[in-house]
């Protein structure tokens, strides 16, 4: 129950850094591929310099693929519009969403970047939820800002740990 709660703690503690940036910003730092992101990077309580850039690397594959498929099958549709049944603008979103997925897919075994909500972050670009160069950027930045926050997080948790240890040895002796 103890790893449970700090998972949640520390998935929480993630979400909120960034939550906390696009409050005072008012840019879009929150998304829906970013807690599934916090949610693994508090469960494996890595800092392997080589695991954290693949988790930055997916959600830029994601986002670049998200941006082509966009730009060449869907600019200017939004999937949340009220799109008529088998109309050519949801087909165009549609076929943008599944190109994304498919390219993000290949893309990120080819280049050993798999992140799996990388996947969701390529749909939240090509579907047109953030389409444009700009977001692409800010949802870099902001699995960035959450990767810094994690391993500020975990060096905090571990000194805490240790020391939490160290203090147990010292009352035993």
């Amino acid at each position: 129950m103890r790893t449970a709660v700090r998972t949640g703690v520390h998935a929480g503690v993630l979400l909120a850094v960034t939550g906390v940036v696009a409050w005072v910003t008012g840019t879009p730092f929150v998304f829906p591929s970013l807690g599934p992101t916090a949610y693994l990077l508090a469960s494996q309580r890595t800092r392997n310099r080589g695991r954290l850039a693949r988790v930055v690397a997916g959600h830029v594959v994601g986002v670049v693929a998200g941006l082509v498929a966009y730009r060449g099958l869907a600019d200017g549709v939004v999937v949340t519009a009220d799109l008529a049944p088998r109309s050519p603008a949801l087909a165009a979103v549609v076929a943008s969403g599944v190109l994304a997925l498919a390219v993000t897919s290949v893309a990120m075994l080819a280049l050993d970047t798999v992140h799996p909500p990388a996947c969701a972050t390529t749909l939240i670009v090509s579907l047109g939820l953030l389409p444009t160069l700009r977001e692409g950027l800010f949802i870099v930045v902001a699995v960035l800002v959450l990767v810094a926050a994690h391993v500020a997080t975990t060096r905090v948790t571990a000194r805490a740990i240790l020391h939490e240890r160290e203090s147990g040895s010292a009352s035993d002796g």
